[in-house]
């Protein structure tokens, strides 16, 4: 269950040390050292487009800026209706000393909302990257996942030539799986190297030897 927490950066008055914030109340999924994971609102939506008009963010997924209309009508829309299917989903990802939003990360379930079988998921704004924001946020989603949510199984998947992405999910705990090929008709530069997959199993992230990166 989501808990609903009065947060420094998310709340109009005063907390019981007398300590003055501003902003909104929101429903905190998680948090990390330095991360706060949300769930995200119709307020949303400008965050979302600026993430994905930047076309080095969007170079390995898409290629392009995500249209507004898009965003508004059917990559929200499909956010907000997860939470109501699943205990997982997509969550908006705030920088705790700022408050600003720098991405989202997720553990997407699949259509009809089983949260056994979660592909793991992070987008970041450029100006977040290189800090380890995505590596802190995977490891924390994952270990609430398999620890309180019934996961039973995450996986993801890049373009082999994505290197970066690569990492993040082996400094997750996930391991390499397969290579593989899709056909795209207007195929991005390095989709001939083909797909990667990379997984973790509860079973292998409770191991004595894993827990050490887990918690």
């Amino acid at each position: 269950m989501v808990e609903k927490r009065w947060t420094p950066w998310a709340v109009s008055g005063q907390d019981a040390a007398g300590r003055r914030y501003g902003g909104l109340l929101v429903d905190v999924f998680l948090e990390t050292d330095r991360l706060v994971l949300r769930r995200f609102t119709d307020a949303d939506v400008d965050n979302l487009v600026r993430l994905d008009s930047d076309p080095t963010v969007m170079r390995f997924l898409t290629g392009e800026p995500t249209p507004r209309s898009e965003i508004e009508h059917r990559v929200l829309p499909r956010i907000l209706r997860d939470y109501q299917q699943s205990s997982v989903g997509r969550f908006a990802t705030v920088e705790r000393s700022t408050g600003a939003f720098v991405g989202w990360l997720a553990l997407q379930p699949p259509q009809g909302g089983s949260s056994t079988d979660v592909e793991l998921g992070y987008r970041l704004a450029r100006s977040a990257w290189g800090r380890g924001y995505a590596t802190e946020g995977a490891r924390a989603l994952i270990r609430k996942g398999f620890a309180q949510l019934g996961v039973g199984r995450v996986w993801a998947q890049t373009m082999a030539v994505n290197i970066a992405s690569r990492r993040v999910m082996e400094k997750a705990g996930l391991t390499y799986v397969r290579t593989f090929h899709q056909h795209f008709d207007d195929p991005l530069p390095g989709t001939e190297y083909g797909e990667v997959e990379y997984e973790l199993h509860r079973a292998d992230w409770a191991k004595p030897e894993s827990l050490g990166d887990a918690l």
